[in-house]
């Protein structure tokens, strides 16, 4: 009977301290963050247009792309710096305001560098979003790891309705219809200044509890470095796999297109569910153990991918993947911030930032193994990415603070 007590007193206070402390906060920054990454997401989709309609060459196309996503990545730790250093609850709702207006002017510029300057406009938009509104949604979420996963799904649904809302547009009407796409974000950008004031109360709030209530606290620099690493290795198998997966399903079973493209959107698909899954698990089990048993995960999933003797298993094969790499999606990213507790932004900077843009940076190596030594080995390159995420896994613990 005490037993039982006990444990039902157990659930009762962690319950307590996994609560969210502004749900309606946390829903309104997932929102704006899925808004956010629509920009991130639509350049994709600009992309062939470009090719098409203006002649670029795959070079040209290419540094397009690495306009919006690297520029982007490295220039994220300096807004999370700023953000660390002055109170600016406002700069989210300036940041996606930036992106739209940015990927509005693409489709306008007539040379070249006008159509690379808007694009790399957008994605400084994009940069000085995130760490701004990662700590702001850490403060709204506390020590909850399923809220920050809400506020993680809402970049990946983001990313998934880019290319869905940009393609027909661009369909309809070509690159000059792009200004149409700024209106969402004058919209929530103007739905999250009028929240501003909440905002700004609620981060005050939580500093003078603080101060008052909680001992200085001490950043873990150490446990941060060997974190960012394993986040760069789990970065470069999403790269990695969203640009390969639907190919090799194509070339390695002759399945159609169609098939290709529903693999790669089962991907994402299960790799949102298991963001907001990764949360819920966290709260329950820990962090750390959270992390390990994804990438578990991923290391035979992987090699069942390679092995697969017919579509519908490899199909399954990838959809374990992506469970296993999205499981510690957010997790990484509250972890990080209780790494450096005294700089929540920078934290936020450069595991959602910089760590990510080296899966960026190492798909096109992807690509040359793909072309010299086929798909096969290149996915097998892959298998390198969860086995490093789980050994630097190893040296990590959780560390909670409220």
């Amino acid at each position: 009977m005490a037993a039982t007590v006990t444990n039902a007193e157990t659930r009762t206070e962690r319950k307590a301290r996994n609560r969210v402390i502004d749900p309606r906060q946390l829903g309104m920054l997932m929102a704006s963050h899925t808004v956010d990454d629509i920009y991130q997401g639509a350049v994709p989709a600009i992309i062939p247009f470009l090719i098409l309609e203006r002649g670029y060459s795959y070079t040209a196309a290419a540094g397009i792309t690495l306009a919006a996503t690297v520029l982007s990545s490295v220039i994220q730790p300096v807004f999370g710096i700023l953000a660390d250093k002055r109170h600016m609850p406002w700069l989210p709702a300036i940041g996606l305001l930036v992106a739209g207006i940015g990927i509005g002017l693409a489709g306008l510029g007539s040379a070249y560098w006008q159509v690379w300057c808007a694009v790399a406009l957008s994605g400084i938009g994009v940069a000085a979003y995130h760490p701004a509104a990662a700590k702001a949604a850490r403060l709204a979420a506390g020590t909850s790891a399923q809220g920050m996963s809400w506020f993680a799904v809402g970049g990946n649904i983001g990313l998934a309705l880019g290319p869905a809302l940009a393609t027909p547009l661009l369909l309809a009407f070509g690159l000059v219809s792009t200004p149409i796409l700024v209106i969402p974000a004058v919209v929530m950008a103007v739905v999250f200044l009028a929240f501003n004031r909440r905002v700004k109360e609620r981060m005050r709030s939580r500093a003078g509890t603080k101060t008052k209530d909680v001992e200085p606290q001490t950043d873990d620099w150490r446990s941060f470095r060997w974190l960012t690493a394993m986040v760069i290795m789990r970065s470069i198998v999403y790269f990695g796999m969203s640009t390969l997966v639907a190919v090799y399903v194509i070339k390695e079973y002759s399945a159609s297109k169609a098939i290709g493209a529903a693999v790669l959107t089962s991907f994402l698909g299960l790799g949102a569910a298991s963001t907001v899954f990764g949360g819920w698990l966290a709260d329950r089990i820990g962090r750390v153990v959270t992390i390990r048993i994804g990438y578990t995960v991923a290391i035979p999933a992987l090699v069942f991918l390679l092995l697969a003797p017919n579509t519908t298993l490899a199909w399954i094969a990838a959809v374990c993947v992506a469970f296993g790499i999205y499981c510690p999606f957010s997790v990484q990213t509250t972890l990080s911030q209780d790494y450096l507790p005294n700089h929540l932004g920078t934290a936020s900077g450069v595991t959602i930032g910089l760590a990510v843009s080296a899966g960026g940076i190492f798909a096109p190596v992807l690509g040359l193994i793909g072309d010299h030594f086929g798909l096969q080995w290149a996915i097998a390159t892959l298998l390198l990415g969860p086995v490093f995420a789980l050994l630097l896994s190893l040296r990590l613990r959780d560390r909670i603070h409220v």
